[in-house]
């Protein structure tokens, strides 16, 4: 079992920057597939950007491409999510997830690719 948790969030003004972190216990996920997904209200749940276990494949959603980079940091079990420029459309509660049934060297960017999620954090941008 994993116990995601998230933090960093907050209220922003549009084209500030946040750092988001998701610390993971439980279990070491230095080979496990990660992502980061947002959920505004009355909307789904979206893939923002994944990793593969080995931090050398990523994807972006089109909406976030060239502003927000994801990271890892295997020794510290640790996800990260850097967001420049933030748009108020950004606003969300930021969710972290692992995948911990078997995978290949890729990434996962659906919702039901993952087995564990973190409880969110919120982020608030203002224009």
């Amino acid at each position: 079992q994993v116990q995601l948790q998230e933090s960093g969030g907050g209220l922003v003004q549009a084209g500030d920057s946040l750092q988001l972190s998701c610390a993971a216990s439980g279990r070491a996920v230095a080979n496990l597939a990660m992502g980061w997904f947002r959920q505004a209200p009355g909307k789904e749940r979206e893939c923002v950007t994944a990793i593969d276990w080995s931090g050398r494949s990523t994807y972006y959603s089109d909406s976030v491409k060239g502003r927000f980079t994801i990271s890892r940091d295997n020794a510290k079990n640790t996800l990260y999510l850097q967001m420049n420029t933030l748009k108020p459309e950004d606003a969300a509660v930021y969710y972290c997830a692992v995948r911990t049934r078997p995978a290949g060297s890729r990434y996962y960017n659906t919702v039901d690719n993952y087995d564990y999620w973190g409880q969110g954090t919120q982020v608030t941008v203002s224009s």
